[in-house]
């Protein structure tokens, strides 16, 4: 069965038609700048865009970078502020007259990792990090996962981590992959501190180059690896959630 799903992130919107038997796209995605400001009502424009190029009319799952409950944006760090307390599900769903389920990016992509990539068949705590606009986190205990828990947060030396250690930091600030592998280091020490965790599944976008990176980094006990379906775990794992409407 092909059902649909839609990940926004800071500096894209992407989706496309997802196979649940392989655990992968369907067909490419596509993929529309995410608009400044990032209101609701702009970031709404980019969703439709993106569904009504596949003529999709079934159930759909979008993700968003923040805190969701209940399908209520609760947190807006790398989008406009209006989205703080926006019911997305009902400004969605009402749009596109679709049953439409919204949850955490890095949640959902972390569901489908577990489920088809890098985590499937993992005990014991398990955190995905997707590494982008900013830092997504994913936690997992024995398989069963702890909604919301927005790790790229966390201080880290007295600043956001996310400002730090995201790709976004490093393209910023144009740091070499050796500068920017120490600051994910500290980074991932502080959180292998607070959670020992045995398995760090890094995704977002620059998974695709997890070579020039994981081999720098040292001391970190829990086991690091790319996520295995890349930058399209979110699309994957909203999908999963949007078969069970």
């Amino acid at each position: 069965m092909d059902v649909f799903g839609v990940d926004i992130g800071g500096t894209g919107i992407k989706g496309a038609p997802v196979d649940l038997e392989k655990g992968d796209l369907a067909q490419e995605r596509l993929k529309v700048a995410t608009p400044h400001p990032a209101t609701p009502e702009a970031v709404l424009e980019g969703v439709v865009e993106v569904v009504t190029h596949f003529g999709h009319t079934g159930p759909l799952g979008v993700t968003f970078p923040g805190v969701v409950v209940d399908g209520v944006t609760r947190t807006a760090a790398n989008v406009d502020k209006g989205w703080i307390g926006c019911d997305a599900r009902k400004l969605i769903g009402d749009r596109l007259g679709l049953p439409v389920v919204v949850m955490n990016d890095a949640d959902a992509a972390g569901i489908a990792e577990m489920t088809y990539g890098a985590g499937r068949d993992r005990g014991g705590t398990v955190i995905m990090l997707t590494l982008g606009t900013g830092i997504g986190s994913a936690l997992f205990v024995d398989g069963r996962l702890v909604p919301n828990t927005e790790l790229g947060h966390l201080e880290l030396h007295g600043h956001d981590a996310e400002t730090r250690a995201s790709v976004k930091a490093r393209e910023d600030e144009d740091l070499s992959w050796e500068h920017w592998a120490h600051r994910l280091r500290k980074y991932l020490a502080h959180v292998e501190m607070l959670f020992s965790p045995s398995l760090f599944v890094i995704g977002g976008g620059i998974s695709r180059k997890a070579e020039k990176f994981l081999p720098l980094i040292t001391g970190i006990s829990a086991e690091i690896v790319p996520a295995e379906l890349q930058n399209n775990a979110g699309i994957v794992g909203a999908a999963m959630a949007a078969a069970k409407l």
